[in-house]
């Protein structure tokens, strides 16, 4: 049997819609809670199937590597936690150092079951009996209604054997380790900008007649015909008297309009934009995944959360 690192047989498997990434959890044992170290790698077989999780036990064990099954695991990826069942520091000691340069034969993979043989665990028997799925604390192994491990064969033919011969260590319980993710719908407001038209702006000229009145003065010659004060009396002598020729010369002006025209600024305008906040108020119909818990103990109501 060969056993592949799970990014060297599916190099794209985080691509994978829904896959919840394992590597890099913490690992704790069940009994305590005390941190073992964290996942570093995962093996898996020559049909994807997963079968141990490479843990880097830290200062738990000064940094050794070594395989847990994933028989022995309960994963829970919403507290970011690995439980190894049933797995102590001894154990740990035990268990042959791996690397990733290690080439694992069967040899190997015996050693390492032959350690977790000895120590079988009890698997739980529903879902609803583990702990919640986003628990903070450790872990703990159920007592009611409890499946024991079947007790493993004396000796495998190494020829023959399978990973389904012990489903104690490589059987990943579906009913412990499913998980439901309830989904719901939301209304999300988001703005949009468009451009819903345009303004221009323009001058245009625009000609209209004017008048102006402008009063204007004109001279001219008044000539009147008075009887002077004197009439009658003799002249003794005038020099010009009964002289022809004689010419009376006045200077006649008048003013005349000067129209022309000048520009002046009449009006200055200013332009700006205001902008104007309005709450557009909209509905739609959402759905929302709830729980629906059906038991098979008559004793126990069905309920819906």
């Amino acid at each position: 049997m060969v056993l592949y690192k799970l990014e060297d047989f599916d190099p794209k498997y985080q691509d994978a819609v829904g896959r919840d990434e394992i590597k890099g959890l913490d690992v704790y044992t069940d009994k305590d809670d005390e941190k073992v170290g964290s996942v570093k790698n995962i093996l898996v077989d020559e049909a994807g199937r997963f079968r141990y999780l490479v843990v880097d036990t830290g200062f738990w064990i000064f940094g050794k590597q070594v395989l847990l099954p994933v028989g022995r695991t309960r994963v829970f990826t919403n507290s970011k936690r690995v439980y190894a069942l049933g797995f102590t520091k001894e154990q740990a000691e035990q268990l042959p150092e791996f690397s990733s340069d290690l080439k694992i034969d069967n040899d190997y993979e015996e050693r390492v079951r032959g350690v977790y043989r000895t120590a079988p665990v009890e698997r739980s028997a529903a879902l609803e009996e583990s702990a919640p799925l986003d628990t903070p604390t450790a872990y703990t192994a159920p007592t009611a209604n409890a499946i024991p491990a079947p007790a493993p064969a004396a000796n495998y033919d190494r020829a023959t054997y399978t990973y389904e011969q012990e489903p104690q260590l490589y059987e990943m319980s579906h009913e412990d380790q499913q998980t439901l993710k309830l989904y719901e719908e939301r209304l999300v407001a988001t703005k949009n900008r468009r451009n819903t038209g345009e303004v221009t702006i323009s001058k245009y000229v625009e000609t209209e007649t004017a008048q102006v009145s402008v009063p204007i003065e004109k001279e001219q010659v008044v000539i009147e015909r008075v009887t002077p004060t004197n009439a009658g009396t003799p002249v003794t002598s005038a020099q010009d008297a009964f002289r022809e020729g004689t010419v009376a010369r006045m200077q006649i002006y008048e003013e005349t309009p000067d129209i022309r025209k000048e520009t002046v600024v009449s009006e200055e305008v200013r332009i700006r934009k205001e902008v104007e906040q309005d709450t557009v108020e909209a509905q739609d119909t959402v759905r929302r995944e709830k729980l629906d818990i059906n038991t098979q103990n008559s004793s126990d109501a069905d309920r819906r959360i």
